[in-house]
Formats: C-alpha cells, sequence, structure tokens
C-alpha cells in the first residue's frame, strides 16, 4: 500500500483483527456480487469503500422509481437516463473508489454464464431475489470450491449464512429444494423494510471481510436471522442431515444448460422476465421502426422500451425481456409473441 491508500483505510487497518497485512489482502481480492438490487447496491457500496481490489456486479434489470428506498447506489436522474443497475452502480462506485476495478455485467446469471464468471474471483455474494437462482450459485460455488455468503429479505426480516465448500452445509443441505410456487411471502405480497436490506447486506459484507482477510475462526457459521421490527435477533444452528446430492454426491443439476425456466417473476415488480432460446443480438433501430407504429418506443445502447395499453416492454441486446403490467407467465408470453417474436 502507498501512502494514500494507507490514509484511505486507516480506520478499517487500526482493526485489529484486518491490520495492515488483512487491508493488502482486501486490496488483492475480487468478489462477484449476484444482483445490484436492494441487497446488492448496499454490498457493492461497502464492498468498494472496504478496499476490495476488483468488484464483479452481474444483474439484469434497470432501475424504477419505487426502487429508491432501498437502493442505495441510484437515484432519480439515473432512472432519467434509463440505465441498468449495474451500469449506474459502476459509475456511482469508480466516484466512491477510483482505485477499485469495477466490472458490470448487464445480464441474466445462468447455467451458461456463471461458471465463468466466478472462475477467477474469491467469493459470491448473494443479492438475488429468488432460490433458482441462489440453488444455481450453490451448484457453481461447491462445484468450483468457492465461498459464497447467502442473503434473502422479505417483509420486516432477513437471513444470511454462510457457505464455505469442504466445511459448512450448503444452501440445499438445510433448504432441502426450492419451495413450491405460492409458498413463501415475496415483495409482491408483503413488501419489504428498507432497514433490514441493510442489516443483511452488512451482515453478509462482513462475512466475507472475515473470509478475505483470513479470519475465518471468526466466521459465524450460523443461519443469521434478524427481524428489527419486532425486535428478533436469532442464530440458528445448520447441521448437515441427510446425503447431499450436491456437496455429497457432486450432482449439479442446476448448473446442467437449458435446466433453469425461460419465464421468471420479479420480486415487487408485477412483471415477467422471459429469456429467449436464441442467442442472436437484437438490433434495437430495426425493432424500434417495426414497433412505432403500434405503441410508443424508445432505446439506448443498453436496452429498448415500449409501451401498449397496460404493459411496458423492456428489451435487452441479448433478447431477454421484461414484460411489466402483468405477473401472469402466459399472459407476458402471450404479449411478448405479440409484438417480439416467439
Amino acid at each position: 500500500m502507498n501512502d494514500e491508500m494507507r490514509k484511505r483505510y486507516s480506520k478499517q487497518i487500526l482493526i485489529p483483527e484486518i491490520g495492515e497485512k488483512g487491508q493488502e489482502k482486501l486490496l488483492n481480492s475480487s468478489v462477484l456480487i449476484a444482483g445490484c438490487g436492494a441487497l446488492g447496491s448496499v454490498i457493492a457500496n461497502s464492498i468498494v469503500r472496504a478496499g476490495i481490489g476488483r468488484v464483479r456486479i452481474i444483474d439484469r434489470d434497470f432501475i424504477e422509481l419505487d426502487n429508491l428506498p432501498r437502493q442505495v447506489l441510484f437515484d432519480e436522474e439515473d432512472i432519467k437516463k434509463g440505465l441498468p443497475k449495474a451500469i449506474a452502480a459502476a459509475e456511482k462506485l469508480r466516484l466512491i473508489n477510483s482505485g477499485i476495478r469495477i466490472e458490470p455485467f448487464v445480464a441474466d446469471l445462468t447455467s451458461e454464464n456463471i461458471e465463468e464468471l466466478i472462475r477467477d474471483v474469491d467469493i459470491v455474494l448473494d443479492g438475488t431475489d429468488n432460490f433458482e437462482t441462489r440453488f444455481l450459485i450453490n451448484n457453481a460455488c461447491v462445484k468450483h470450491g468457492k465461498p459464497w455468503v447467502y442473503g434473502g429479505v422479505v417483509s420486516t426480516n432477513g437471513m444470511s449464512a454462510v457457505i464455505i465448500p469442504g466445511e459448512t452445509p450448503c444452501l440445499q443441505c438445510y433448504i432441502g429444494g426450492i419451495p413450491a410456487p405460492g409458498t413463501t411471502p415475496t415483495c409482491d405480497t408483503v413488501g419489504v423494510l428498507g432497514t433490514i436490506v441493510n442489516i443483511i447486506a452488512s451482515v453478509e459484507v462482513t462475512e466475507a471481510l472475515k473470509i478475505l482477510t483470513g479470519n475465518m475462526e471468526s466466521l459465524l457459521r450460523k443461519l443469521v436471522y434478524i427481524d428489527p421490527w419486532n425486535g428478533q435477533w436469532k442464530l440458528y444452528d445448520i447441521s448437515k442431515g441427510k446425503r447431499c446430492r450436491v456437496c455429497d454426491d457432486r450432482e449439479f443439476e442446476f448448473l446442467e444448460k437449458g435446466k433453469e425456466s425461460r419465464l421468471a417473476g420479479l420480486c415487487g415488480q408485477n412483471a415477467v422476465q422471459i429469456s429467449p432460446i436464441s442467442k442472436d443480438t437484437v438490433s434495437f433501430p430495426g425493432l424500434a421502426e417495426r414497433l412505432s407504429a403500434a405503441g410508443e418506443v424508445s432505446y439506448n445502447d443498453y436496452m429498448l422500451r415500449f409501451r401498449i395499453d397496460k404493459y411496458e416492454l423492456t428489451v435487452f441486446p441479448d433478447g431477454r425481456t421484461i414484460v411489466r403490467g402483468t405477473t401472469d407467465p402466459a399472459a407476458a408470453k402471450t404479449v411478448y409473441s405479440k409484438y417480439i417474436g416467439t
């Protein structure tokens, strides 16, 4: 570290558990943040300020007005610009710490890209909003021996746990399988409190800092449950029960190509995402010209927006489309097929 770095991180270096050697480890570390919404934006903000040397962010979505109460990196100007979350986050983070390498990816996290994305990072932090993606992360991290930190929030509560392949139970060990549709609360049905987002994100980042600085003996190694509104702060033992298909038998079904859903509801957004099989790049000028006769169209380098009746379609360069105005996958597919194509 040079003198400027020592001055920037001086208060963190004073912590005995970190010190100058720990800070040097952080500066030489790399992180993948999966999702840059509520949890992900707070995680990214804290990680960059802590001096993690390389931060990779992947998020499929763009910024809307109802994101601003929880997603700390974004503001109204970002909405006016029509920026994707990953791009807007990268711009803000570079202003916070110009010495950190920020790598934004505007894409969905899938079986086709996750192994490459985690290949050269030291840890993965969970900022996602669905269990299918978390099970995908779990499969990839167990397969490649990468530690990751699970986190989730809904209503006034949240939880987090550290998964270290070969040392702790994996996510599938203690959850079992993906909860059936409609059996768990979502942002749509019960909302989410902004302060619990900050708390759980801080827990995730703290555990990551312990791992990256080599303080493994300080890891909680328990499931953390917090509900600040109702004054509940609990630690649950995570014990490995029956034989696990992932970490014992090394069956990574979520990494099998084409196994993930092609239709996915988006938390709290009255929207469905459609991911086409085709990987051809969309021509925004051509599509805009074709759609302009039917409704309102606008686009930039990152996305095209099309409004018709009660629906708004956001098309990304890879053909992935978010259909807003419905939570019904069948209705979303009908709208998509009618205006974008099959």
